[in-house]
């Protein structure tokens, strides 16, 4: 039977309180180097463990915990049923969700069932000591701004032209400029579907650890390229209005970073970047009024 090092199994069971009777790895989702288990107990439940294995992976397992430490009992949070941090690799371990459905697919159920959660995220205060957007180091405006100053990784992915981009960029920019992500309201930060769990016709989220306070229009109009590429239905479709600056915002971001080399500890970031690129890209083109990239 597969499982962690010594060292690592002897940190779960601090976390447990019990020691598994069975380990297999966790291979769905995850875009960072976290170790992910789910493992069976001594009772037949199940528990989903998440090892904090470089720098950042623990200081992101770390902070995923204090969310769920502040935010204790709320709906649309997974149980947590175990916690231990030695100083090194701290380990986190939740309820089993794999009885849940993961999607993609996408049907309109599921839809309307995240945003039932993000309105209950939305109306949550906020723990006092949650950072905003902006103390996350999250960069989202004058990303056109990097574009324009080296196209060529946007270029390189065939996702628009040289002709189209230069004739684009003022008014992609101009918009981007123009946006409001700033707010009080509790946000995720991180809401795409290797997050979201729905059961019961609910949905969870997990991956806390971007958890922060903005605007929760931005929230939600951030989910919607991922939605869109996953077979779901366009962000016009589900967001209340037009919303040009932040389509432009969003794409601005994906399109600047979806080019560049490749995170070691992230692995699959760019690839779900690359993805989000090309909706988003259309998107901020339709809202703007602008030709389809070509």
């Amino acid at each position: 039977m597969e499982r962690p090092v010594p060292d690592d199994v002897a940190r779960v069971v601090a976390a447990l309180k019990v020691e598994p009777v069975a380990w297999r790895p966790a291979t769905r989702g995850g875009q960072t180097a976290a170790a992910r288990w789910l493992v069976t107990l001594p009772d037949g439940t199940g528990a989903f463990v998440k090892i904090g294995a470089t720098l950042d992976t623990a200081a992101y397992v770390r902070d995923e915990h204090l969310v769920y430490a502040r935010l204790r009992g709320r709906p649309f949070l997974p149980h947590v049923v175990g916690w231990h941090d030695d100083g090194e690799r701290p380990v986190l371990a939740i309820e089993d969700l794999s009885d849940g459905h993961w999607p993609p697919p996408w049907d309109r159920a599921g839809v309307d069932a995240v945003r039932s959660c993000l309105d209950e995220v939305h109306a949550t205060t906020p723990p006092d000591d949650l950072p905003t957007i902006a103390q996350h180091g999250l960069e989202f405006h004058g990303t056109w701004g990097v574009v324009a100053a080296d196209p060529a990784p946007l270029l390189s992915l065939g996702l628009c032209g040289d002709d189209w981009l230069a004739a684009a960029l003022p008014v992609l920019d101009e918009a981007t400029r123009r946006a409001s992500i700033e707010g009080d309201a509790l946000l995720h930060m991180d809401v795409r579907s290797d997050n979201l769990c729905l059961r019961d016709g609910r949905a969870l989220l997990i991956d806390w650890n971007w958890a922060c306070t903005g605007d929760p229009l931005f929230e939600l109009a951030s989910w919607l390229p991922s939605l869109e590429a996953e077979g779901g239905p366009s962000p016009e479709a589900v967001l209340p209005g037009p919303a040009p600056e932040l389509a432009a915002l969003l794409a601005g971001y994906f399109c600047s970073h979806a080019g560049l080399p490749g995170i070691p500890d992230a692995p699959h970031v760019r690839v779900m970047q690359l993805q989000q690129a090309r909706s988003s890209l259309p998107w901020a083109a339709r809202e703007l009024g602008l030709p389809p990239p070509a």
